[in-house]
């Protein structure tokens, strides 16, 4: 399994979400199928990011609750979390 490591930058955006009233239980959901290597279904909309975030990847919990990480052999890194306009200012 892996490990979770996560950002002061995610920390901080995740309070904000819970706020906000995110479903703590879909990103719980979702963080178990990352680190335990399962497929994750389409409705989340994995995908690779280039520019700025290249290297990293992006998927919706929610339409508008977006999770941007990066998974190595070992580890899965919570780099930030948010809506779309909170991420791509």
């Amino acid at each position: 399994m892996k490990t979770i490591t996560r950002t002061n930058r995610f920390k901080k955006e995740f309070k904000l979400m819970m706020k906000r009233g995110g479903d703590e239980s879909k990103f719980r959901e979702v963080v178990g199928l990352i680190i335990s290597d399962k497929k994750l279904p389409h409705k989340y909309r994995d995908h690779r990011l280039v520019g700025e975030y290249e290297g990293s990847r992006e998927l919706h919990i929610e339409p508008d609750w977006l999770l941007i990480y990066q998974v190595t052999e070992d580890e899965l890194i919570l780099e930030c979390t948010g809506t779309h306009s909170d991420l791509f200012k």
